[in-house]
């Protein structure tokens, strides 16, 4: 088997996964059994260029473990039969990726503009905000809270009713670029505040008594990126000194645990912590954001996909943080909540303990600047689609989790603090 294993290694050495086509390309979902199927995984990622989906990085591979990865058309065969010779369980979860990639736009609004129940690029999701503000003045309200490392500038939603003395709660979305449906539910709960505010009684008393702010994409640079080059781009864009690869992982670049387990040293490396705690334009003026309004945000939600978890911290440490009864059955509520509408199945618990452990993670260090109330959600879906989840499946994705969204604010604005 480990000639095998040289054989794709020299055959690979100089091929990159191509940007523009997917074709061909798999991704396979293995469950190594044991240490040795662990490292054979390991050797596999050290020889070519594979992409982890999940976890997102091989370091954090161990036996009885789910792992999904892509690999590029041209070695894919030979992946194959080395899972096969290894005697480790796997399947191939897409057996095309370029075919998935085209299917995701299978939404049946297709204006030219923007739309709730499709994918939006960043033009159309930056003219939205200016729109949505401006048809709904008395509830929400837009402004800029720093500028990416390409110079986009970084638009921010505040939504409520004017009222002295208001709490708030943060949330954000589009953390890694590739992960699509995150930036098309904070779209979504913005139209559902507006279009149901005086209508539906819980979103009303939210917005009376809460404010929301909503930072629709993160990873500005990136998503644009994953539009016009490589879908499957993840980090941010910036340029690294001494490297010829690009991007940080900024949900790496928090100052929690700050690039202790679960991310790399390496600037090549998908879950790279960044030359510092928040060396990313991005994740500094978030965190500046959020250190400003510390005495009013009680709570910390981003969205992320996929798997469907609702995670609280820690990632960075095992150790469970003083809330965690509190959290624990927060989460188990809300997700008992989301999955009253499509029967969608979310497991919940603190990070490290749930997945895998990450350090520098923004939701632990949300938490760690004294936000109680703080979750990142994993959404749709568990694999079938993975990043490439359908356009079809934003409504259902987006109304699930506005359920608990709702719920979690609900709990928040009763347990004031």
């Amino acid at each position: 088997m480990w000639a095998l294993l040289v054989l794709i290694g020299a055959a690979s050495a100089s091929a990159h996964l191509h940007d523009l086509s997917f074709d061909g390309q798999k991704v396979f979902r293995v469950i190594p059994q044991n240490a040795e199927q662990v490292e054979i995984l390991n050797f596999l990622a050290t020889i070519m260029e594979v992409d982890f989906w999940q976890p997102d990085s091989v370091t954090l591979v161990r036996p009885k473990m789910q792992v999904d990865f892509r690999i590029e058309a041209e070695k894919s065969f030979d992946v194959e039969d080395l899972l096969k010779e290894s005697g480790m369980e796997y399947q191939v979860l897409i057996d095309n990726l370029q075919a998935v990639l085209d299917a995701q736009f299978d939404s049946k609004a297709r204006t030219a503009g923007h739309s709730y129940e499709k994918y939006n690029n960043w033009d159309t999701i930056a003219a939205w905000t200016a729109d949505i503000a401006a048809q709904n003045p008395d509830l929400v309200s837009r402004s800029v809270i720093g500028e990416t490392y390409e110079g986009q500038p970084m638009y921010l939603l505040k939504m409520g009713k004017s009222g002295p003395n208001k709490k708030a709660i943060f949330m954000d979305c589009g953390f890694h670029a590739r992960e699509w449906i995150s930036p098309a539910f904070c779209q979504w709960f913005v139209k559902e505040a507006v279009e149901n505010y005086g209508k539906d009684t819980v979103m009303t008393t939210l917005l009376n008594k809460l404010d929301f702010y909503v930072l629709p994409v993160v990873n500005i640079d990136g998503y644009i990126y994953t539009w016009t080059k490589s879908r499957m781009w993840r980090k941010t864009r910036s340029k690294n000194a001494g490297s010829i690869c690009t991007g940080t992982d900024l949900n790496r670049n928090f100052d929690a645990g700050w690039c202790t387990s679960g991310a790399s040293k390496s600037p090549c490396a998908d879950t790279y912590c960044g030359s510092a705690p928040e060396s990313e334009k991005e994740a500094k003026a978030l965190a500046d954001f959020i250190r400003e309004h510390l005495s009013t945000i009680k709570a910390y939600l981003t969205i992320h996909s996929y798997s469907q978890l609702l995670l609280f911290p820690y990632s960075y440490t095992y150790d469970l943080p003083p809330d965690y009864q509190e959290l624990n059955s927060i989460a188990s509520a809300a997700s008992k909540e989301l999955a009253s509408l499509h029967n969608t199945k979310y497991r919940y618990g603190p990070a490290a303990l749930t997945i895998y452990p990450a350090a520098g993670g923004s939701d632990d260090w949300a938490y760690d600047q004294g936000i109680k109330y703080s979750f990142t959600f994993e959404l749709r879906d568990t694999g079938r689609y993975g990043f490439l989840l359908p356009e079809s499946q934003i409504k259902p994705t987006c109304e699930e989790t506005l359920l608990a969204v709702k719920y979690i604010a609900n709990y928040v604005l009763e347990h004031l603090y």
